[in-house]
């Protein structure tokens, strides 16, 4: 099995619109939107995401250690690895949230540095946290507050964009429930609001930080119907950092391998027991289970 750490995604759009709910058969659908050509065919298309040589520390300790990582417009790509071995050191990377990397990152063609300023080039949703019942604020306004990417903390929000976010609470399935409050909604109502959130200010790229971290095998399938039909409606790229192997194969058509360098770029049904030992480290039989 070669290791792919400089190819490109190489997945463009599958407009089949059969919204068939049967678990293998959109993992099916996923991988066919995927144009396996050659690595020259896939450098002339469009990529979303470019990370080249880039390293990483933390005082003496080596995070990143020459990654190379090239994702396509359009692509769905999961990035799995152990815990600490660099996966949201490299999500806030590329976010500009932290700095003092080697090498080079680019996202739509902008620095990291210049994706943080403008807030509306890449949607965000960090590991996700629960609020209190009482919490007083509502989804709607949750969701509304990724609005302040695009027009800034002091500006008023259109009558289009406050629009948008409606269309946005309809589309991820919690616009009945728009206004109560966040914290009286389900862990999985809640995600769903912070994915709009994260899509308000429309942005081209969604990145999402353990989505489905605590949510059982029937919430993991819903969430990887509701991402394969928003990149479809939404022309989005997305990305997903995750340690469950089983939640990217459902929802990814690429997967990339991270323990301080990339150690597989591909298709996940490519992954082999001896690279997951090695990447994980640990007994991974639970990981190769999961994807049974």
């Amino acid at each position: 099995m070669p290791n792919k750490p400089e190819a490109s995604c190489g997945c463009g759009h599958d407009h089949d619109h059969d919204h068939d709910h049967d678990h293998a058969h959109h993992h099916d659908r996923a991988l066919h939107a995927c144009h396996h050509g050659s690595l020259a065919e896939h450098r002339d298309k469009t990529d979303a995401l470019c990370i080249d040589h880039v390293s990483f520390r933390y005082g003496n300790l080596q995070v990143l250690d020459n990654v190379t990582l090239h994702v396509e417009s359009g692509c769905n790509l999961g990035i799995i690895g152990p815990n600490g071995g660099g996966k949201t050191t490299l999500l806030k990377l590329v976010l500009g949230l932290i700095d003092g990397y080697e090498g080079s990152i680019m996202v739509e063609g902008l620095s990291p540095k210049q994706v943080c300023r403008r807030g509306d080039v890449v949607g965000y949703v960090p590991q996700h946290h629960h609020y209190e019942r009482r919490f007083p604020v509502t989804a709607r306004q949750v969701a509304r507050m990724g609005l302040i990417g695009k027009t800034g903390l002091f500006r008023s929000h259109s009558h289009d964009d406050l629009d948008h976010v409606e269309q946005l609470l309809d589309r991820v399935g919690v616009r009945e429930f728009a206004d109560r409050p966040i914290g009286t909604l389900s862990g999985g109502q809640q995600q769903r609001v912070f994915i709009a959130r994260a899509l308000a200010a429309g942005p081209r790229i969604l990145m999402m930080d353990e989505p489905t971290v605590g949510v059982d095998l029937s919430g993991q399938k819903k969430f990887a119907d509701l991402i394969y039909r928003l990149r479809s409606e939404l022309d989005l790229t997305v990305v997903i950092v995750s340690h469950d192997l089983r939640s990217i194969a459902a929802t990814c058509a690429r997967v990339a391998c991270l323990a301080r360098t990339v150690h597989y770029h591909d298709a996940p049904e490519g992954l082999t027991t001896e690279l997951l030992h090695e990447v994980f480290d640990h007994d991974i039989a639970p990981i190769l289970e999961s994807t049974s």
